[in-house]
């Protein structure tokens, strides 16, 4: 079984193609509506709500977990992974993964555990643009590992703080048209109107909107949308580590919630239009 973690429902475009990918393994998704947004709540706050979910998950039989959520990665991940799951009951046996790795090698073309400038990456000098949420924006993990890689890469960001929950509220196609024209908008007014040659959709909920981002941005913007990236990744960690994938797995998927089930799958469906319904953790 293979869990994957989100704090609301944006990871579900995530587990989406992950389910198409894999349609013989066991997913199990939770989402911790009890806490969310967790870009609202202090750094120690998001570590812990993450561990105890990812540890509720440990426990359901997942032996690896996909932190589907760029803010749960970006305050959390290195902890659990450095910090907390070593000296856990856990460690040895289960694992826990995050979005932000995948995203930054398909950014500068370099694994993840290169972390010093290699040649011909070193003398790029591209422009990447990241959009995201106010949280994994000020974390200042995309710039710091991009820059690890690729230190001649100018990193832009732009926080899209409201385009999140409009898309998830259900907004009119015009009003999110809206805050993506405004969001590239002032980009551009950080790079003296160039575009960036790639193009980071730094949320989950992003990718119900990629075409409003492809039709402001020039067809030279190479645009990285998590869902696929993160598959593409995952498929090639799993080809290399089949152990997660060894057990009689019968392509179930199960979806929990802190929240409230009957509104959180009313909710699921504008990322999943038929997604199974959610029951409460």
């Amino acid at each position: 079984m293979i869990g994957v973690f989100d704090s609301g429902l944006g990871g579900l475009t995530v587990l989406r193609v992950l389910t198409q990918r894999f349609k013989a393994a066991d997913f199990v998704y939770l989402a911790d509506h009890a806490h969310v947004p967790y870009g609202n709540s202090p750094s120690d706050a998001i570590v812990d709500y993450t561990r105890d979910c990812v540890e509720d998950l440990f426990g359901r039989g997942a032996k690896l977990v996909l932190l589907g959520c760029n803010t749960a990665t970006a305050v959390a991940l290195r902890r659990l992974q450095q910090e907390w799951l070593p000296r856990s009951a856990w460690a040895g046996t289960h694992n826990v993964l995050g979005i932000v790795a995948p995203t930054v090698e398909a950014a500068t073309q370099t694994p993840w555990a290169v972390t010093s400038p290699q040649y011909p990456q070193k003398y790029n000098t591209d422009t990447i643009g990241v959009f995201g949420t106010t949280r994994t924006v000020t974390s200042g993990v995309y710039p710091e590992e991009i820059g690890k890689r690729c230190p001649k890469v100018t990193v832009v960001q732009q926080i899209c703080s409201e385009l999140a929950g409009a898309i998830e509220e259900k907004q009119p196609e015009a009003h999110l048209e809206d805050l993506v024209r405004e969001g590239i908008a002032r980009l551009l007014n950080q790079t003296d109107g160039m575009p960036p040659h790639r193009a980071i959709l730094g949320c989950t909920h992003f990718p119900l909107v990629e075409h409003l981002f492809r039709k402001h941005l020039p067809p030279f913007t190479r645009i990285l949308s998590q869902p696929e990236v993160v598959s593409d990744s995952f498929e090639d960690y799993l080809a290399r580590r089949s152990h997660y994938l060894n057990g009689p797995e019968q392509g179930s998927l199960k979806l929990l919630t802190t929240g409230d089930p009957v509104e959180v799958s009313e909710k699921a469906r504008v990322f999943w239009p038929d997604v199974p319904a959610f029951a409460h953790a």
